[in-house]
């Protein structure tokens, strides 16, 4: 099965991908994948280093004339701030004396840990008395290469006509109106709103919150939606709990930065109603109408595309809900960790809202723990064992 690794520190020389075990023959675009950095970068609210990287990929293994190998596929993305970073984040030389005023408070007074953040629990557990050493690999300038990597899977995905979208439904108090919203919809007009919002009317609501936020100096969370349509009925394990399907797509969208929670279908509001008005009827037409689901179909998602840790035959839905990030401009109160003082939490560049960006990410660990189970089911070495298992399976009376 394949494997997805991250690497590197978000001031360090850059960040790694690797991809292991893919399979052999896979189309992968190079602009697909910039494409999908690309979108992570955007989003209202979003702080000063996106004007600094201009993310883009230098494959350095796994690939041959634009298709895969088979063999680890290594994806590299450089930190265009790393200039401004060398001494403080040098992996061999200590710092030295010739700092100016800046790069000294960089390096030295990392010492005031952040409510909300792992700096203090990173300390502890590891032993480090700069806060540096913990907060940088805990940076969400990790999920550059998540999402990287996700674009390698997604792009499996799509050569079977599986697609993902994602949206924002809410940022702070702003929420998008109760109608139901189609995937096209989502897929068509979410990259055009600068908070990936399909609802004009809650974008303008979603822009004034963001914008308040600013003016106070301080951070909003919201909640994130992803969609996939075009998966075939099966995909998942129920043999043990940790193979099911709802159960890696919530360990993989709560491993985001900043996600406190996560939903499939209408996992909240369904445990507050009747079973009779929650559990999605089945019906049967001609599998012609509904090949990847075997002619069996629902009018209705609750369930959100999983019923008994496999996907259903209906669209995929999940979301993560994320809290405002721990980065201040107008720090919390907190204490210092060498001399145990009261001090004002340490201040990093930051962003006052991730939730648009958070769904990119998002996207990518979807697309990740769907594509290993694509293969899980009808694997092989090659694209070709793929394709041949797949029909086959689509194919099979039921």
């Amino acid at each position: 099965m394949p494997r997805y690794l991250t690497a590197g520190e978000s001031h360090g020389r850059g960040i790694i991908g690797l991809v292991e075990s893919f399979p052999a023959g896979i189309p992968i675009s190079l602009k697909k994948i910039n494409e999908q950095l690309g979108r992570r970068q955007q989003g209202y609210g979003r702080g000063g280093r996106m004007k600094i990287e201009k993310d883009k990929v230098n494959i350095l293994s796994g690939l041959r004339h634009g298709k895969t190998l088979g063999s680890p596929i290594t994806l590299e993305i450089s930190n265009k701030d790393w200039s401004n970073w060398k001494k403080i984040m040098d992996p061999m030389r200590s710092i030295g004396r010739n700092l100016s005023p800046m790069q000294k408070k960089r390096a030295y007074d990392v010492t005031a840990p952040r409510p909300g953040h792992i700096d203090l629990a990173g300390a502890i557990k590891y032993n480090q008395h700069d806060l540096r050493n913990v907060l940088e690999r805990a940076s969400a300038r990790e999920t550059a290469a998540r999402v990287a990597c996700g674009a390698i899977a997604r792009q499996l995905l799509e050569y079977f006509d599986i697609n993902i979208a994602s949206h924002v439904i809410s940022i702070g108090k702003a929420k998008i109106s109760g109608k139901k919203i189609d995937f096209d919809l989502i897929s068509g007009w979410s990259d055009a709103s600068p908070v990936r919002c399909v609802d004009t009317v809650a974008e303008k609501k979603m822009i004034a919150v963001i914008k308040q936020a600013m003016k106070n100096r301080d951070t909003l969370g919201g909640v994130f939606e992803v969609r996939v349509c075009g998966l075939p009925t099966g995909l998942g394990n129920n043999a043990q709990w940790y193979q099911k399907i709802d159960s890696q797509l919530a360990a993989t969208i709560m491993s985001i930065q900043s996600v406190k929670g996560v939903e499939i279908g209408k996992g909240f509001s369904n445990a507050g109603r009747f079973g009779s008005k929650v559990h999605d009827i089945i019906y049967y037409d001609s599998p012609d109408k509904h090949p990847k689901s075997k002619g069996f179909y629902r009018k209705t998602n609750r369930a959100g595309g999983i019923e008994g840790g496999l996907t259903n035959g209906s669209e995929l839905i999940v979301r993560g809900a994320c809290k405002p990030i721990s980065t201040l401009m107008r720090p919390l109160d907190t204490v210092d960790i060498i001399c145990k003082e009261a001090r004002e939490a340490i201040v990093e560049r930051s962003d006052i809202c991730v939730v648009p960006a958070a769904a990119i990410v998002g996207e990518a660990m979807v697309a990740m723990v769907l594509a290993d189970a694509f293969l899980d089911k009808f694997g092989g070495d090659n694209l070709a064992e793929i394709e041949t298992n797949y029909e086959s399976y689509l194919n099979t009376d039921f």
